[in-house]
């Protein structure tokens, strides 16, 4: 029998393989694979009706009140129902709290927006100057609307401000320091090196007393930011810190031909930098530059330690309430789903911009 006869009797083909036996077949195909998937079934399938029992069957959903989750044996989504409003915006003034939501909805919409690459272009760096100045005035007040510190602010809207100004700010940093460190003038690369290795060896919690309790100590009150804006400035160093790093990596896989033949073409080095090699650089290191930008999301949670009321330190505060039976766990998933969402999020946005260059490049 040749060789071709013989893989198609060992191979034969797939009969109907978008059926859903074929699908399952894997999971069947040995007695091992059997018996793996059997026990997960069944796991799945007890962890399943337990969720369902606690979550659904015996859960307190209304009335929103703290009787009716004294009663229930399941989950208290009534204490979500009743203080969802603490939890998304913390202590920001309750009858103030639809600026609060209003600011939430003017940064997401902004992301979705600039997640269309048809929509990159220099006006929509007009938008995000403009969308964040409408943010601060609907969160600070003035103008016509009353005046709320930062020290009132809280819950989402923080969190959101605090990942899109640090990230928004120090991207165009990140980028200086990593050309920086890719320079020929060794004052130019030493400084660059001793800024971003400096930052990278410090935990984010030091960079954040830092900002809030010893440069107190530095700066007389009439120059010293609110603990808010300093906490936004540890964060946004934090983050430039690491994306530099990211973004030289991408840098050093480009072929020092495509510099030469811009210089040949009588480019500048910025304008080489900023036509040619940033564009490619950060097209390579996308999955990279995702990672850092989840990771800063969820570093937001820290400015808690500062006595800024983020997600996390307006559900504590909700549950502090005496009244109700403290469900944490329902609480710290509601949160959690969040925190999920946004991270989610940022990373489909990821693979769709690499499939997307992918499909160019191919």
């Amino acid at each position: 029998m040749s060789d071709t006869a013989s893989a198609i009797v060992s191979h034969p083909a797939k009969p109907g393989s978008n059926t859903l036996l074929w699908r399952l077949a894997p999971l069947f195909g040995t007695p091992l694979n059997a018996v793996i998937s059997l026990i997960l079934l069944w796991l799945i399938v007890q962890f399943g009706w337990k969720l369902l029992d606690w979550g659904v069957l015996n859960a307190a959903i209304l009335p929103a009140e703290p009787a009716t989750c004294a009663a229930a044996t399941g989950a208290c989504w009534s204490f979500l129902i009743a203080k969802s409003g603490q939890i998304l915006f913390g202590i920001y003034p309750p009858t103030e709290r639809w600026r609060a939501a209003l600011v939430c909805v003017l940064i997401i919409a902004t992301l979705i927006v600039s997640a269309r690459p048809s929509e990159w272009r220099p006006r929509l760096g007009l938008v995000w100057v403009g969308m964040m100045a409408i943010v601060l005035w609907l969160m600070s007040g003035g103008l016509g609307l009353p005046s709320v510190p930062t020290s009132s602010w809280g819950g989402l809207p923080v969190t959101l401000i605090l990942t899109v100004f640090a990230i928004g700010l120090g991207f165009p940093v990140a980028i200086l320091l990593a050309l920086g460190r890719r320079s020929s003038l060794p004052v130019v690369r030493t400084l660059s090196t001793l800024v971003v290795e400096t930052i990278r060896g410090l935990p984010l919690l030091s960079l954040l007393f830092v900002a809030s309790i010893l440069l107190p100590l530095f700066l007389p009150d009439s120059l010293l930011p609110d603990k808010f804006v300093r906490a936004l400035l540890a964060l946004t160093v934090f983050a430039a810190a690491y994306l530099a790093e990211v973004i030289r990596g991408g840098l050093q896989t480009i072929p020092g031909g495509q510099t030469e033949a811009a210089n040949a073409l009588g480019l500048g080095y910025w304008n080489t930098q900023r036509l040619i090699i940033l564009p490619q650089a950060i097209r390579i290191v996308i999955p990279a530059l995702t990672n850092t930008i989840i990771v800063m999301i969820k570093n937001t949670s820290l400015v808690l330690v500062v006595g800024l009321f983020d997600l996390i330190s307006s559900g504590k505060a909700a549950l502090s309430d005496p009244l109700w039976p403290s469900p944490s766990t329902e609480t710290f998933l509601f949160i959690g789903l969040i925190y999920f969402a946004l991270a989610f999020s940022f990373a489909r946005f990821a693979d769709f911009l690499e499939r997307s260059g992918a499909e160019k490049r191919g």
